[in-house]
């Protein structure tokens, strides 16, 4: 059996694996990705001071090592092969292509300077060749981060990190020198519903409380009405909450950067400067509803 697996990152590999190890048939898999490297989000979403996730790399280099298996890359499907050719060469096609698209807020005032996609600025900072020549402003001391996930999170790390902590990364070069000389000294965290229905993982928010120059801020009116339990709990909802917790119980801090975690609060306007770049955010407040 000959298949085509259209996308090189993570579901496109355990894909292959699954059919390169069937006993019943021998199965030749050739993947085709439009860029010249395989890994997709592995290598250009997960952060660069997170080495540890980039390491299940290492599981799809022995998936590519099989003999039965091609890559093929620099490959764009519908520019340099079509469907139709595909469908005459292989008996199966198997589409991995994942989901490139942004989600939009919908607001006015989105699509001005400053207002940057979370895609373009994690590729920016990867060294994704799509997002190689964005232009990332940090010469504000302020930036806001819509969402309340890992990826929330990890754009907040990065625009926090200290120059000595990311030179220990695979960070992109000129991401590396933008931000040596990056001005932002404050990142507000917006999530849309509450702290019980934030969607990041503890040890990833965790880590804020352990950056080198960084105080993560919760104020404690942001955690009313939260059932925090008194003991360690073992779900995600429950430790992220101890965390919390234990944020909005810090004293003041004297570091040099801010992080501040807001909840239940939904930006419904983009404000402009007058050189028609991003002054401010007008939000409102949200409530829960079951």
């Amino acid at each position: 059996m000959r298949v085509a697996i259209i996308g090189s990152g993570p579901a496109g590999f355990y894909a292959a694996e699954a059919l390169l190890r069937r006993t019943d048939t021998v199965v030749h898999v050739d993947m085709f990705d439009r860029l010249p490297t395989p890994y997709g989000l592995v290598r250009g979403g997960v952060a660069p001071d997170h080495q540890s996730i980039k390491a299940v790399a290492r599981v799809y280099e022995k998936t590519a090592a099989r003999p039965t298996f091609r890559f093929l890359g620099n490959v764009c499907l519908g520019r340099d092969v079509m469907v139709e050719d595909l469908r005459r060469h292989y008996h199966q096609i198997v589409y991995a292509v994942g989901s490139e698209a942004d989600r939009r807020l919908g607001i006015p005032g989105e699509g001005m300077s400053r207002c940057t996609p979370a895609t373009v600025f994690i590729g920016w900072y990867n060294g994704h060749p799509d997002y190689r020549q964005a232009k990332i402003d940090l010469s504000v001391s302020r930036v806001a981060v819509v969402g309340n996930g890992n990826a929330a999170i990890d754009a907040a790390r990065m625009l926090l990190r200290t120059p000595a902590e990311l030179e220990k990364t695979d960070i992109a070069a000129h991401a590396l020198e933008a931000l040596r000389n990056s001005r932002v000294r404050e990142v507000y965290i917006l999530g849309r519903r509450g702290p019980e229905q934030a969607s990041f993982t503890p040890p990833e928010l965790k880590e804020f409380g352990e950056m080198e120059d960084v105080d993560p801020i919760v104020a404690p009116e942001e955690l009313a009405g939260c059932a925090i339990p008194e003991a360690e709990g073992n779900s995600q909802q429950e430790k992220n909450l101890k965390i919390l917790q234990a944020f909005a119980a810090r004293q003041p801090g004297t570091k040099t950067k801010k992080l501040h975690l807001r909840f239940l609060v939904s930006p419904t306007e983009v404000i402009a400067d007058a050189d028609g770049n991003v002054a401010g955010l007008v939000l409102e407040k949200n409530r829960l509803e079951v």
